[in-house]
This record gives structure tokens, sequence and C-alpha cells, in this order.
């Protein structure tokens, strides 16, 4: 495709009447929402560096900061839960900004005639997750809702971490770093669907739900000049590779033939009319690194078991036109754009 040609969207683009499903699934609608309403009305420089997490200095002292909530459906699912969800993705937040995750508050809205012993599964998943990621959790707050105005549970948690000395963020990446992805992609989405849809597979399929701060702290612990991190929940892969073109204003370029699927996941896509690159994961993340260092991170992720089989997936092209573009196994290039719907809703 020439690079003098430019796309648009005959559709309109302004926010509807009303809040539809898509402005939470991490595509055009959201980012929409995001720069017409909230990034206007509370403008600063740690909203306006567009990252997963606030890192700011507090006297001597680099501090990460993040809040998430979660309103999954179904509350359980093979390889996780809501409980297990809600810490490891606010930790993976502040990891992806270089922060050892330390500590967690939970927020929980509960609906009238939820089973106890299903809250207390929860909880002892929570208490479980926390653990295995090295976080306590501090604080919290309870709120009951009549039934019918809830969906049984949805978990809000905010996060609090030290921050490494070395910034992690969009507005360092450059043209000529690396793309590497820790794994492969889509396990979450299609764990779920596999819930909602009654799916089977010959071999069994869970979500990677996992913590990420080991596999980042050791990228930093042997000196990996990483200049941006991204872990791909909602939109996946696609939309985690556009939000950081757009932010940092950049064209990215990836070889799709070097993204891992497997086999269920690829099989449930096709049958679901899926785009496994923009499904989600959450225990996985593209690291942008200098070209120098390629070789020293893919050693050092090999050696994490949540990210023992990264790739280098693409590079980061000129400044100017955020484009990202995927080519295909033939050669063929495809234009992988912000999604405008919402292709998996309430998948975390």
């Amino acid at each position: 495709m020439s690079r003098d040609f430019r796309l648009s969207c005959p559709l309109p683009n302004q926010l509807p009447e009303t809040i539809q499903l898509a402005h939470g699934g991490g595509g055009r609608m959201m980012r929409s929402l995001l720069e017409r309403l909230f990034l206007p009305a509370f403008a600063n420089q740690w909203l306006d560096a567009r990252h997963d997490s606030a890192v700011m200095r507090i006297g001597a002292e680099r501090i990460a900061f993040t809040t998430d909530t979660y309103v999954v459906s179904p509350l359980f699912f093979p390889g996780g839960d809501i409980g297990k969800l809600a810490v490891f993705g606010t930790v993976n937040d502040l990891a992806m900004a270089g922060a050892r995750p330390l500590y967690l508050s939970a927020g929980f809205i509960l609906e009238e005639g939820l089973p106890l012993a299903m809250l207390e599964i929860i909880v002892a998943s929570m208490r479980e997750a926390a653990a295995a990621a090295g976080v306590e959790l501090v604080t919290g707050d309870t709120k009951v809702v009549d039934r019918g105005k809830g969906d049984a549970v949805f978990i809000n948690t905010a996060g609090i971490g030290a921050a490494a000395d070395v910034e992690i963020s969009p507005r360092r990446v450059q043209p000529g770093d690396v793309i590497i992805l820790s794994g492969d992609v889509g396990r979450h989405g299609i764990a779920i669907m596999s819930v909602r849809k009654g799916l089977s597979f010959e071999t069994a399929l869970e979500s990677d739900c996992a913590p990420l701060w080991q596999p980042v702290s050791a990228l930093l612990q042997k000196g990996v000049d990483v200049h941006c991190m991204r872990d791909l929940t909602r939109g996946g892969l696609a939309s985690a590779l556009n939000e950081i073109a757009l932010d940092a204003g950049v064209a990215i370029a990836i070889d799709e033939s070097a993204v891992a699927v497997c086999e269920p996941v690829a099989a449930a896509c096709e049958l679901l009319g899926l785009d496994p690159l923009y499904v989600a994961n959450e225990g996985r993340f593209v690291a942008f690194v200098t070209a120098e260092h390629a070789d020293r991170a893919l050693d050092v992720l090999s050696g994490c078991t949540v990210s023992a089989q990264p790739r280098v997936i693409g590079t980061v092209g000129a400044r100017g036109d955020a484009i990202v573009e995927a080519l295909g196994a033939l050669g063929n290039p495809r234009i992988l754009d912000l999604l405008s719907g919402e292709q998996l809703p309430r998948i975390c």
C-alpha cells in the first residue's frame, strides 16, 4: 500500500447519545470517550502520559499508581475467576510502568441475593492471587445494590508500586525499536467465550491470567533498555499496538506469522468469526526495546515461566502516520486498525 494513501472512516466520529458496550471495549469508541470527555476534564501531566499507570515522584521515591474495574461475565471461567483477574489485572498495570507492585485496595459492588459461598470462593482466590503477586490488600470498601440492579459481583482494585528509576512509557518509543511478544495470544478471551457459547476443545484451554512482574523485573535487572511495555487486555495485541502508535506518533509493522496462536484458539476464532489479534489476554505483553538489546531481552524472557515463548514480532517505523501494518504469511500487508465496535464484551 502506498504510504501516500490516507485511510478515512466514512462514519461520523461523534459520541452517541448514550453509553454503549463498545465504550468499554478498548477500541475506537473508548478512545473517543476518553479524548472528548475525561482527558480534557482532568488534564494533567500524568494523564497526558497515556500509560497503564501514573508514575510520580513523592519525595525521593518514584511511585506508580493505577486502578481498574472488573465486570467479567461469567464470574468463573477456565483458568480463573473475577477475583484472580482483579488482582492480576491491576498488578500488571503497575508492572507495565516498570513498577514493583506493593499494595492494593479492593472495592466490591455486590448484588442482593448473591450466595455467600460464591463470595467466599472469590475472596479466597483474591488472597491466593495477592500472595502469588507479592502484594498486600490494605484497604477496601463494600456496597450492596438491589436485586436485579447489578450482576452478582463487580470489583474495583487500585494499586501502588515502587517504580524503577527509568521512564518506561509510550513517549520513549523510537523508530528502530524492536517489538517482542511474550507468548501466544487469545487464550483469555476464548476461555471466556468457551463458557458463554458452550464450546469444548480436544485439549484443555485456560485463560492465560497471570502476574507479569517477574519477567519485567528480570528485564530491568539484566539492564535491557526497555522503552515501553503494554499488557494485551481489551482489544488484544492489535489494539495495544494502535494505542502505542497513536501516543508515540510512529508507524508499526509486524510479521503476522510470528504471532503465536494455539490451535484451539485459532479454531475457535475461525468458528466465531474473530480475529485472534484482537482477542484479549491477561498474561501477555509486548516490550519495545532497542535493537541492540533484543537478543538479551529474548534470553531473559525465555527464562521466566509466564513469558517462556517470546518472539520478535515487528519493528517501529518512522514518525508521522500512526499506522499499524501486519504482513501476512504470503507477504500481503493489511492495516490493523482500532476496532469501532466491541468484539468480546465484558471479558475483564
